[in-house]
């Protein structure tokens, strides 16, 4: 039995990541490959209920390391439950978000130790890495512009500051130049068909 794909897709809010994978799930199904869909933080009903609690802007007297371990433990769960069965089973799995998010955002972001944040992040996953990571790339402001287009309220996350964002986008750029050949950075302000 051959073992299947890890795909990722990550970017800072608004870049346009879930949409792509989407897509990239409807071609992927159109042409007969199993795929199994799933995201980060959430994608179990333990990680989901996770989610919740990182994402209400009601927690926002969350200190930085219970936010990263809180990813952390979600991610052990969607892990375990989800994305390694699947990938033994020989399945693509693709996924919105995963560890490049923690050491954007968390690392970069909130200025965690980037070598605390693998550790953590490593004994989560029990070692498993993407296989392909597309990091959508798009300058904060049309990203914070398409956020608001959608007409939700911004959740915990999404109101940290254009500052934070900076960083974090800096911080995904980082990774790709780091690990080129598993991370490549597409056009996030091109047009969907682009």
């Amino acid at each position: 039995m051959k073992k299947g794909l890890f795909v990722t897709f990550e970017g800072i809010d608004g870049c346009g990541k879930s949409t792509q994978l989407k897509l990239a799930a409807e071609t992927l199904e159109k042409n007969g490959l199993d795929c199994v869909v799933t995201r980060e933080p959430g994608g179990t009903g333990i990680s989901e209920k996770i989610r919740e609690l990182l994402l209400s802007p009601e927690n926002n007297k969350m200190c930085n390391p219970c936010e990263v371990l809180l990813y952390c433990a979600a991610r052990a769960q969607h892990v375990q439950e989800i994305i390694a069965p699947a990938i033994k089973k020989g399945v693509i799995v693709l996924c919105d978000r995963f560890e490049e998010a923690t050491f954007a955002y968390q690392g970069f972001g909130r200025g965690l130790s980037l070598d605390d944040l693998e550790r953590i992040n490593s004994f989560a996953t029990n070692g498993i890495k993407p296989s392909l990571t597309f990091v959508f790339d798009i300058d904060v402001e049309t990203a914070a512009q398409r956020l608001m287009e959608t007409g939700k309220a911004a959740d915990r996350l999404e109101g940290s500051g254009r500052e934070f964002f900076e960083k974090v986008r800096h911080g995904y750029l980082s990774l790709a130049k780091r690990f080129p050949e598993r991370i490549i950075v597409l056009a996030g302000q091109s047009t969907i068909k682009e």
